[in-house]
């Protein structure tokens, strides 16, 4: 009886939560998964709930009004803005700074969703045209997501900081896990602690997995990659120190 050949399957691509530990323990074969699909609703999905229940704990452990306080006390700009105001329109401005800051966390998926379609579109828009790469733009918004992912600790050590120990009145919501430079320099200029905040454990972390997840998935060097990626970092924290230093 003859017999007949079975051709094997090819290599099995990986599952939305392979992926996820993955981006943690090995990068590179999330990122070059993503050349086989661009799937990117887990990550997303994973980051609201986690924007959620720190939306929630913040609530519940620290109060709206509270947090408006602090940024107060943090912006000698908005303490001469109110204090110029009579106590009927400072009581006005502090209700809807309340109701302004808790709309805005619980609406964070959507502006998180909004940034990273924004952010994908200029590193697509510079690897493509900038480096002559040939990536699509719905990989670099997958890769954009999974790279993301490291923030999942951040907002998970803010949410235990809160719950157990956290002070109300130390909470600050610019830099809620305690995670960058910025968080432990309360008495410098507002400008020099936005450009410390910049330096962030996680932030750093996300920016690296780009620089190899660029290299990989726009399929360029890892110097061009590199200098795609922290170029825009860079100018980003410049514009932010610049707006920090004119509006504070």
């Amino acid at each position: 009886m003859d017999e007949v050949g079975v051709v094997p399957d090819g290599p099995r691509g990986l599952s939305q939560m392979e992926r996820v530990v993955n981006t943690f323990v090995a990068p590179t074969e999330t990122f070059k998964d993503i050349l086989r699909s661009s799937s990117w609703w887990l990550p997303f999905v994973l980051m609201a709930a986690a924007a959620l229940c720190l939306t929630v704990a913040i609530q519940h452990q620290v109060g709206w009004r509270q947090v408006v306080e602090t940024q107060i006390q943090m912006s000698p700009a908005l303490q001469s803005q109110l204090a110029s105001l009579t106590p009927a329109q400072q009581a006005m401005q502090m209700h809807w700074m309340v109701l302004g800051y808790q709309i805005s966390s619980y609406a964070y998926p959507l502006l998180v969703l909004a940034g990273s379609a924004l952010a994908a579109l200029l590193l697509w828009v510079t690897f493509n045209f900038g480096l002559g790469a040939r990536a699509k733009y719905g990989q670099i918004l997958c890769l954009w997501m999974y790279c993301s992912l490291p923030h999942l600790l951040a907002a998970l050590i803010a949410v235990l900081r809160l719950c157990f120990g956290g002070s109300a009145e130390s909470f600050d919501l610019k830099y809620p896990a305690g995670t960058s430079l910025g968080y432990y320099f309360t008495d410098v200029s507002p400008w020099l602690r936005a450009l410390l905040g910049s330096f962030d454990v996680f932030g750093i972390w996300a920016l690296v997995l780009l620089v190899m997840g660029g290299a990989i998935v726009a399929k360029v060097k890892w110097g061009q990659a590199a200098a795609v990626v922290v170029g825009w970092w860079l100018l980003i924290v410049l514009v932010s120190v610049a707006a920090t230093a004119a509006f504070s």
